[in-house]
């Protein structure tokens, strides 16, 4: 596999430096990607970069995945109009655990001549003193330099405090100190990381072959891939709730799930051959299968199946498909049965509940009843609505329809809790308590 002609045909290189293609055609080469720790996730939005990674490995190169305990407390300011909020360490150190299990889903850690490496660049920061890291990188870099770069000139007018101008010089060093120390040759990253990056590779230029020797073996490269956005122009990443992210603690593989599957067909022959590993023939095919029964939704069958197996397993991926059967597909009474107590609260996220003690059901003298007033009016406001609802044939009771208004309360209560109604395409989940 050829790397730079993988990410070619899947649209994924965006510009990279005179030399890079050639230097990972001669010989295995280390390259790395850093991620900042301002979270405890990573976000749909870093995946195009991780898969950078992934790529690399799978033709044979070595990535380094480079986690910013040190530059994390700074935070970057490309593509920002004001500066970060400061992290404590503690912060940033339970962060950096969150997102190196993460990436080990994504690289193979045991592979070993190019197994992926996680490191830190507060190991090399911590007992470096200010006065350090001017001689070592402060001396080689112009202000005129840095203030060239559109991260810095964007912000000359609403303020740029020195911390932030100095990150592009911090991101530098960590390229130079992983060139000296790991062998690394290579940064990659989003194409609003030009800037930052290619400082590295004219810091290692100048630390190590002086203003003017353009030998080869002082040589290091750069390479980004283009920012993910919708066809609408618009950022892509975010759902009504904000960030999607990898945790399932933060966004459930159901939602996860359901946001691949909601996307427009426009995106999809972007997003396909950005976040998935098929290969382009079958990728072809689907888009053909695709363009042929478009209310199927193949790609974003595919897309959604694909990256939740990934970062949620299997087990997650079939919960996730069992959920959307369930709130939105062709589910049975069956279906129902199947779900297991721990995976109620996981399915049922957002929708509407109400609880139902035991004396409001031995009150209630019908559907009619428990639907409105035991119900407290949660599920329907009056039992006039109810009963309008259930003679339209709207009512749906764990799958089944309810045809009789004044049918008793008769439930089969699933896992010995839960009532499922559904109100036409809405539905309301009872807990008996």
């Amino acid at each position: 596999m050829n790397f730079i002609d993988e990410l070619r045909w899947r649209g994924m290189l965006n510009d990279m430096t005179p030399g890079t293609e050639e230097q990972l055609q001669k010989e295995m080469t280390a390259g790395y990607i850093g991620f900042d720790p301002t979270a405890a996730s990573l976000h749909i939005g870093n995946l195009a970069t991780v898969m950078l990674l992934v790529h690399l490995q799978r033709a044979g190169h070595k990535p380094f995945a480079l986690v910013g305990g040190a530059t994390g407390m700074i935070g970057d300011p490309s593509g920002r109009s004001t500066e970060r909020d400061y992290l404590s360490e503690e912060t940033l150190r339970h962060n950096q655990e969150g997102i190196r299990a993460q990436l080990a889903r994504f690289l193979d850690f045991d592979s070993g001549a190019n197994a992926a490496q996680m490191v830190n660049n507060y190991d090399w920061f911590k007992e470096m003193t200010f006065l350090d890291f001017l001689r070592e990188a402060g001396q080689h870099i112009t202000v005129n330099y840095m203030v060239a770069k559109d991260s810095v000139k964007k912000r000359l007018d609403t303020g740029l405090s020195f911390m932030e101008f100095s990150y592009q010089l911090l991101q530098g060093y960590d390229f130079y100190w992983l060139y000296k120390n790991r062998n690394v040759r290579l940064q990659m990253g989003g194409s609003d990381q030009w800037g930052n990056i290619t400082t590295g590779t004219e810091l290692i230029r100048r630390k190590e072959g002086g203003q003017t020797d353009l030998r080869e073996e002082h040589h290091a490269f750069a390479l980004t891939t283009p920012l993910i956005t919708k066809a609408d122009g618009t950022k892509f990443g975010k759902s009504a709730g904000g960030n999607v992210w990898l945790d399932p603690a933060m966004t459930s593989p159901y939602q996860f799930y359901q946001f691949w599957l909601n996307a427009t067909d426009a995106d999809c022959p972007r997003l396909i051959r950005v976040f998935t590993l098929l290969t382009r023939e079958e990728i072809e095919e689907l888009e053909r299968q695709h363009n042929e029964a478009p209310h199927l939704r193949l790609l974003q069958k595919a897309i959604a199946k694909e990256v939740t197996i990934r970062v949620h397993s299997q087990a997650g991926y079939d919960l996730a498909v069992k959920a959307s059967d369930v709130l939105f597909g062709k589910a049975t009474l069956e279906t129902l049965r199947s779900i297991q107590a721990n995976e109620f609260d996981i399915i049922f996220e957002g929708v509407p509940q109400t609880e139902v003690s035991a004396e409001e059901l031995a009150n209630s003298k019908d559907i009619t009843d428990l639907l409105s007033v035991a119900s407290r009016g949660e599920v329907y406001a009056s039992k006039g609505e109810a009963r309008r609802a259930i003679t339209q044939n709207a009512v749906s009771i764990n799958k089944t329809k309810v045809a009789d208004p004044a049918a008793a309360v008769d439930l089969e209560w699933l896992q010995g809790r839960y009532v499922l109604v559904s109100k036409g395409k809405k539905n309301h989940l009872l807990k008996k308590v």
